[in-house]
Order: structure tokens, then sequence, then C-alpha cells
């Protein structure tokens, strides 16, 4: 039947209403974007800096501790005056403290012995992790020792690292690189099983091969997890080693630490686990700017 002259088309009671204008659907969800933070191209929602807060609860920290300790609340021996932490860092740095060296010695022993375990863990972690998350047969071989030794504390198998390496630095080491090893390899493998299929088909149907698949579209594809691994990873490594310095060290943060708690000189132990925690948190922060550079792709979707 025509419609009457000056009506609209007709329109089927049976039909689906036509979608608003892009505009007009654009218009409706503008409240919900406005509320969105835009970050290097992508937006987070409800997201802001968080600096301020940091600072400020840090510097309450610092003000609660200094009236505490001036007001007596705390006895001196279970935690000093900021001044003496101040203090005992002076004497530490000019080894006027037990052991007699001074600190920067001991702070390039830490550093070398957590440093080299870390890239031996690199090198060793990364491609095993990779073959975990590609292979059947390498899943099966690694994944039960790793399971299996990753809960265990560093003090429950540090009697057989002495047994089997010595009381030197290659126990030391190889004590740190354990630690280091299990989250960085699990890390490498759930970054490979996070790979989408649809990037491995379509590079296989580019005729890639197998190990160009591997390296050009896996490896890329699970840096993320693997740097997220790296960063945990260092953070076990200064976590063990004051244990690793337990085995006849003469030098290093961890025996510092442990040679002043023998004396009670409770200052020097916190003065050392602060220096132990700044050395650490500047890896991390080191850690995430090579992270920014090498994939800035990450939180991208």
């Amino acid at each position: 039947m025509t419609p009457p002259a000056g009506a609209g088309p007709a329109v089927d009671a049976g039909a689906t209403p036509a979608m608003p204008p892009p505009a007009e659907a654009a218009g409706a969800t503008a409240p919900k974007a406005a509320a969105t933070r835009t970050v290097s191209g992508y937006s987070i929602p409800g997201q802001g800096s968080s600096t301020l807060i940091s600072i400020v609860t840090v510097v309450a920290l610092l003000a609660l501790w200094w009236v505490a300790t001036h007001e007596g609340w705390i006895r001196d021996l279970f935690l000093p005056t900021p001044e003496k932490i101040i203090q005992s860092f002076g004497d530490a740095w000019r080894g006027d403290i037990q052991g007699g060296k001074p600190l920067p010695e001991h702070f390039w022993a830490s550093l070398y012995r957590v440093f080299a375990a870390f890239l031996l863990a690199v090198v060793t972690a990364v491609p095993a992790g990779i073959a975990m998350g590609v292979s059947r047969i390498a899943r099966g071989i690694l994944d039960p020792p790793i399971e299996f030794y990753r809960p265990l504390p560093p003090l429950a198998y540090l009697p057989l690292i002495v047994i089997w390496f010595g009381i030197d630095e290659t126990a030391k080491i190889v004590l740190i690189f354990l630690a280091c090893f299990a989250p960085l390899a699990m890390a490498a493998r759930a970054g490979v099983r996070s790979v989408m299929l649809e990037q491995i088909n379509a590079a296989y149907s580019m005729g890639a091969s197998k190990w160009q698949v591997i390296f050009h579209v896996i490896v890329p594809a699970a840096m993320p997890e693997i740097f997220t691994g790296m960063r945990i990873s260092i953070g076990f490594g200064w976590t063990t080693l004051v244990a690793a310095e337990m085995v006849a060290a003469t030098e290093g943060l961890g025996q510092m630490v442990l040679n002043a708690s023998n004396f009670l000189r409770t200052d020097v132990v916190i003065m050392g686990i602060v220096v132990i925690g700044v050395v650490a948190y500047a890896f991390d922060l080191l850690m995430r700017y090579i992270e920014r550079l090498v994939v800035p792709w990450k939180g991208r979707g």
C-alpha cells in the first residue's frame, strides 16, 4: 500500500531499529571517555600519578621514626635514631666499623656477586623458558626440577652448595644464580604461552620456518613477560645476598650486616639494609627504563 503523502518511509514492525549515527554514538559515550586518562597513546581508566602520595608516605614514616626514637617510645637497641644511621653510614664509608673494610669495598663485592649470577641466569633461564614454551619435550625435562626447587628457601640447599662448590666465590654466585633462575625461566615460559595463535599462523602462512617464527614472532611477543621476570629475579638475587655471604665471606653488604648483628650494632644493620634496598630499587628503575626502550608496545591493546 502506498503511504500517505507527507508520511515517512514505511517501517517493518519486525525489523531491527536502525543504529544511531557514529556522531551520536560518540556523543553518548563522551562522559565515559572523559573519565579516562590517555598515556602514551592508550587510555587507563581512573589512573593518576601516585608520586605525591608516595612522597607524603615516606615523609610521614620518617617523621614517625624520628619522634618514636627521640621520645623514647622504642629503645635504641631495637631502633636507633635516624642521626645514628647517618653516622654509621659515614663510619662504614671510612671503614671504622667491625671488619675494617670501607663500605665501597663491601658494595662492589656484593654487586659483582649479584650481577654475575643475574647475567648467568639471563643467558640460561630465558632460552630454557622459551624452550619450555615451544617444546613439550623441553617442558617435560625442565619443568619438574624447576618446580621442585623453586619454592625452597636458599638456606635449605646452602649446605649442598658448600659441599659441591666449596666456600669460595663460586658457591656464592651459584646460590644467587639458583634464586634468579626459576622466576626468570617461568616468566619466559609464560611469555611464550601468551603469544596469540593468529600471529604464529600468519607467520607460517607467509612461509616462515619454525626458527624464524621463534625469533621474529614468539621472542618479541614474550619480551614484556621476560622483562618482568628479570625485575623479579634480580629482586630474588638481592634477597639471597645475605644468605650467600654467610659462606666464609670477608667482604660484602650481607657480610657487613651479619657481622654487625653479632656485635648488636643495630645502626649498622639498618644502614646495610637501607643500602641494599636502595641499590635494588635503583636497578629496578633502570630495568623499567630499559623495558620502555626495548618493548614500547607493552600495555597497549
